[in-house]
């Protein structure tokens, strides 16, 4: 687990549990909507009966995080950092996994495809109000097929078909041997939205 806490940062939580008016109080670290676009990286304030047997522990100089232990992999290099201003200051935390954990090669291929959808294609396609999700993967024969699900300004798309085929279907298939290729499984007939009509 590598998560950063910077002085700054610490020195603030430190002060906030120092109001409190309980021994070895602490502070938990988690996800809410882990692995989801909804994905919120959140602290709380951690007494000594709120500790879980499962909990992961980071022990800091002056402070100790309690981890819950389903968030681990989504606060995989977590950063924690807070800037003083002449208001008082900001308390900052990055999460870069948080809506998708770190995955490797022997990661299970649904984890795979959402990483590479929500790291790689998600973000261009966010530039046109856009966005593709994974619904399933069908096994045939030759290999997987990802069925996906566009929304936002992709859903309804006249330039969807080129979108799905020349960028989503090549990255995925180009990065995933097990993948043979990708079904459209959005209703087109929706335009509302739609960035070409």
């Amino acid at each position: 687990m590598n998560i950063t806490v910077t002085e700054t940062a610490e020195e603030y939580l430190v002060e906030l549990l120092s109001k409190q008016d309980v021994e070895g109080m602490a502070v938990r670290m988690f996800v809410t909507q882990p692995g989801t676009s909804y994905a919120e990286t959140c602290l709380a304030y951690c007494r000594p009966d709120e500790v879980i047997e499962d909990d992961e522990i980071l022990e800091l100089e002056t402070l100790r995080f309690y981890i819950e232990k389903a968030s681990v992999p989504y606060l995989d290099e977590a950063y924690v950092d807070f800037a003083k201003d002449r208001m008082g200051g900001q308390l900052t935390i990055k999460a870069p996994n948080s809506k998708v954990p770190k995955v490797s090669p022997d990661s299970p291929l649904d984890e795979q495809i959402n990483y590479i959808l929500y790291s790689d294609i998600n973000p261009g396609l966010a530039s046109h109000g856009g966005e593709v999700k994974l619904i399933e993967l069908v096994e045939e024969e030759e290999g997987f097929i990802a069925v996906l699900q566009f929304g936002g300004g992709c859903q309804g798309c006249s330039a969807v078909d080129m979108t799905l085929k020349d960028g989503v279907e090549a990255t995925l298939v180009e990065r995933l041997p097990a993948l043979i290729g990708v079904r459209d499984a959005t209703d087109h007939s929706v335009t509302d939205n739609a960035y070409y009509k």
